[in-house]
């Protein structure tokens, strides 16, 4: 058996995604993977685990153990609507100390393929592993903004998602420390911008299998040249058809993004799904639809055909 440790932060208005985000994790394990699941909440707020725990109780190859996190980030910088729990994964070597390795995931994700391998990687003497966040270092905005903090390096950015945690390095160089430090900054893209600065030089790059973004999409499906010197084509092959799918921009259980229909797709496989709750959904859905302008729904099926699904 391979036990896999998976940490995830959320409070309570991301229990919902994470309900699907964890069923899609289960749905793709190995008979030989077992995850041991943490979940980091605020110990402000009482986390509604009546959803989480049938998880479990579903799939028998996993465990969920909950971790309620102090006001150690109270004070940290939000900004677009990104609360503290964000900042939570740079306590894990901290918070749990029993792995070496730990993996961390957001929780607008659908899993389509078994970690272990994953897991197994050695990352040396690295202190995160992680895939570049080709949204920012390849367009305009992105480069501007890297090139304006100190410390960051253009083309070399990495997206904070979805890690490999080396916790045992981490500890012994007494690097969470550096991140509560660094979390005193007004820093744009928070706990991504902490890891960027403070792990630079000791990061490990993993394909973009484990992490495939709005924006990721986009480059693969419309501009494929720009990421040639990122990946190559038997990468994009395979993330095509199995990749983790990570919705960091718009979120298909609110309304139309792309890869919208893979995510309704887990929900109807999952435990939670709910006919009355899925048909409503589509219902107004439709609704909305039908009062968009003609070009408005032209640029939707453009961007569904062209950009979420070829």
């Amino acid at each position: 058996m391979n036990i896999v440790p998976i940490a995830f932060a959320f409070d309570n208005t991301l229990t919902f995604p994470a309900c699907i985000c964890l069923s899609s994790l289960m749905m793709n394990a190995k008979e030989s993977t077992f995850y041991d699941i943490f979940i980091l909440y605020p110990a402000s707020e009482e986390l509604k685990r009546e959803e989480l725990d049938k998880i479990p109780s579903f799939y028998s190859n996993c465990r969920i153990q909950y971790i309620a996190v102090d006001d150690t980030f109270a004070q940290a910088y939000e900004i677009r609507g990104i609360t503290t729990p964000a900042y939570y994964r740079l306590l894990i070597p901290e918070l749990i100390p029993q792995y070496e390795k730990v993996l961390y995931s957001d929780v607008d994700v659908i899993f389509r393929t078994d970690l272990s391998l994953l897991y197994a990687t050695d990352l040396f003497d690295n202190y995160i592993a992680a895939t570049y966040d080709l949204g920012l270092c390849l367009s305009n905005d992105g480069r501007e903004y890297i090139e304006s903090i100190k410390g960051l390096v253009k083309g070399d950015y990495i997206q904070s998602g979805f890690l490999i945690i080396n916790s045992r390095i981490i500890r012994d160089k007494g690097v969470v420390e550096k991140f509560k430090e660094a979390s005193k900054q007004k820093l744009r893209y928070q706990d991504q911008d902490i890891l960027n600065l403070v792990c630079r030089g000791r990061i490990f790059i993993i394909p973009f299998l484990y992490n495939m973004t709005d924006q990721l999409f986009y480059y693969m499906d419309t501009e494929p040249q720009r990421i040639k010197g990122k990946y190559d084509n038997a990468d994009m092959v395979e993330a095509h058809k199995k990749g983790t799918i990570h919705f960091n921009g718009f979120k298909p259980w609110k309304g139309w993004c792309v890869n919208f229909d893979i995510w309704w797709e887990y929900y109807r496989k999952s435990p939670f799904y709910d006919e009355k709750f899925y048909f409503d959904f589509f219902y107004n859905k439709l609704d909305e639809y039908d009062r968009l302008s003609l070009w408005k729904r032209i640029k939707i099926l453009m961007r569904y055909f062209l950009v979420g699904r070829k």
